[in-house]
C-alpha cells in the first residue's frame, strides 16, 4: 500500500470497525507489568487510520504507520493487511 520512512512509529492491531468512509478503527493490545504485584494486565488502545481503498474488513489484523494529521480523530494510515479474514 504505502512505503514507511525510519521516523515514523508503526504499530498493529486488529480492525474492530470498518463503517466510516476511507476509516477504520484499530485496537492495539499490549501488555503491561503492574508496579507493586508483578502480574502483567493487558491495556488496549483504538486509534482511527486511513484507509483510502476501503480494503480493510472488521477482524482483519493489520500494520499502520504514523503521519500528518487528516483529521481531527486520524493522524495514522494503514501500511499493510497482514492477515485477512476472507
Amino acid at each position: 500500500m504505502t512505503t514507511v520512512t525510519k521516523e515514523q512509529k508503526t504499530k498493529s492491531g486488529v480492525v474492530t470497525s470498518d463503517k466510516m468512509d476511507q476509516t477504520v478503527t484499530v485496537m492495539i493490545e499490549r501488555k503491561i507489568k503492574h508496579p507493586l504485584y508483578k502480574k502483567y494486565i493487558k491495556k488496549s488502545t483504538k486509534i482511527h487510520a486511513h484507509d483510502p481503498d476501503n480494503k480493510c474488513q472488521q477482524g482483519d489484523f493489520v500494520k499502520i504507520a504514523e503521519c500528518r494529521p487528516i483529521s481531527k480523530t486520524k493522524s495514522w494510515k494503514v501500511v499493510e493487511i497482514v492477515d485477512s479474514t476472507k
